[in-house]
């Protein structure tokens, strides 16, 4: 009975705090991070998730990779018994919800930047957006040589050649592959840093020289030179009916809109396509499962022009399912996908957002399951109650518990976020405590077995 019941298993995770290593690489927070994996630990969860920030790790010049910091904090996730889940941070951090520290990508790549400010992601106004490249610079060798793709593929053979250790012993277990802004696959099309708030529709962010050459080629291929990168589109804040693009009847119905639209989404599954092919190489041998993260737009989902996951990049509309393909060209690289926003309910949300995280989670973990692939969640918000509890279980084994055996669907893994002494007090951590017990399927004496 155990035995099935351990098929209803899902594993628990939580996000450490962004500044665990310190803005200087450094880790300072020893005795604190101790006492609160401690607690973890006896709570049950399985393991941790940390942003190993190439910002600090190669901040000092090309190669000049410094993992002495990581190193400290992987030793102390190891001694507590607990797996991690390491993300590749290819982003800035700072700009973003949640954001309380700011780490920049590498000085000596955004030094390239001066000279050439085409590196960064670039909006209609010629506004730079400085928080990861560009994906037009991919296969651009304008950092000493090397392109972009190459600075990932090393940053992750160090990663791995220096982590060997904790590879070898099972402590990591996921390598999440950062692919956009806040380690999402997307394009920076809601910058907070920008003046975007929230539910404005966002920007199509491609007009940096390499992503426009890139379109002009395109066009002229299909035969349409004379179609240009949309100027109908509005701005950050804008609502869709405010846009000739998105309006009823815009643009993004047209044959040079659907066009734009598959190019623009295209760009970033190949995106995510070439960094994991580098990445299945790296880490060939390993025992680890690599894994992307999908941002949750959740607005304007319940109108027929879906305007903000199309500027972000998802090519989703009521009669095109744009998570499937992405969930498709995973199944290339056995790799899993990671969804945010399980936490939120519709009931939650203002009307004038037109949102729907209930169904656009569904959706999304459907597209994965359908393909065949590992599926994984995080919450968007820092929530401590039990309703927001209640709608993560619900999501993790949308059909329920199955006493015979494994559960029709259920997720991989959850990755709560993220640790702080508030989750750890009183209440808070009772609530926690009995959230990973059901997560666990109340198989409270099986949890130490599961980690073993």
């Amino acid at each position: 009975m155990a035995g099935n019941m351990l098929a209803n298993y899902v594993q628990v995770y939580v996000m450490l705090p962004l500044d665990v290593v310190s803005v200087d690489n450094k880790f300072e927070k020893g005795d604190e991070i101790r006492a609160q994996l401690k607690k973890l630990t006896e709570a049950g969860v399985d393991g941790v998730m940390i942003d190993v920030w190439w910002g600090l790790v190669e901040g000092k010049g090309p190669k000049a990779y410094d993992w002495s910091a990581y190193k400290q904090v992987f030793d102390l996730v190891h001694e507590a018994g607990l797996k991690l889940q390491a993300i590749m941070s290819f982003h800035q951090c700072g700009g973003n919800v949640g954001d309380v520290v700011n780490i920049p990508i590498p000085q000596w790549v955004r030094d390239v930047g001066a000279t050439d400010p085409d590196i960064f992601y670039t909006n209609r106004g010629g506004t730079r957006n400085i928080e990861y490249l560009t994906l037009g610079v991919d296969d651009q060798p304008l950092f000493h040589g090397r392109t972009a793709v190459q600075m990932y593929a090393d940053y992750m053979a160090s990663f791995r050649e220096n982590m060997k250790k904790f590879l070898d012993a099972g402590t990591i277990v996921d390598i999440e592959v950062g692919l956009g802004p806040a380690g999402e696959m997307r394009y920076p099309s809601y910058p907070q840093s920008q003046g975007w708030v929230f539910p404005g529709i966002g920007e199509f962010i491609c007009y940096d020289k390499y992503l426009e050459a890139d379109f002009k080629a395109a066009a002229a291929k299909a035969g349409h030179p004379e179609w240009e990168l949309p100027d109908d589109a509005g701005e950050y804040n804008d609502t869709p009916e405010k846009t000739q693009f998105f309006k009823d009847n815009g643009t993004y119905l047209t044959e040079k809109g659907k066009f734009f639209l598959s190019w623009y989404s295209n760009k970033l599954i190949k995106h995510g396509d070439k960094i994991l092919d580098e990445a299945n190489k790296v880490f060939l041998g390993c025992r680890v499962q690599l894994a992307i993260k999908i941002s949750g737009i959740h607005w304007w989902y319940r109108v027929p022009n879906h305007a903000a996951e199309l500027t972000a990049g998802y090519y989703n509309l009521d009669d095109r399912d744009g998570y499937r393909t992405i969930a498709r060209m995973l199944t290339r690289h056995h790799a899993s996908m990671n969804f945010t926003c399980a936490e939120m309910r519709d009931s939650e949300q203002s009307e004038e957002a037109k949102s729907a995280p209930e169904e656009l989670v569904q959706q999304v973990l459907s597209a994965g399951w359908r393909e065949g692939l590992h599926v994984a969640c995080e919450n968007a918000l820092g929530r401590y109650d039990a309703t927001a509890y209640n709608t993560i279980l619900r999501n993790a084994r949308p059909k329920g518990i199955n006493k015979n055996g494994p559960p029709e669907h259920k997720l991989f893994g959850f990755t709560y976020l993220r640790l702080s002494n508030e989750l750890l007090e009183g209440q808070n951590y009772a609530t926690f405590q009995t959230f990973v017990e059901k997560m666990h399927a109340n198989l409270v004496s099986a949890t130490h077995a599961c980690r073993k």
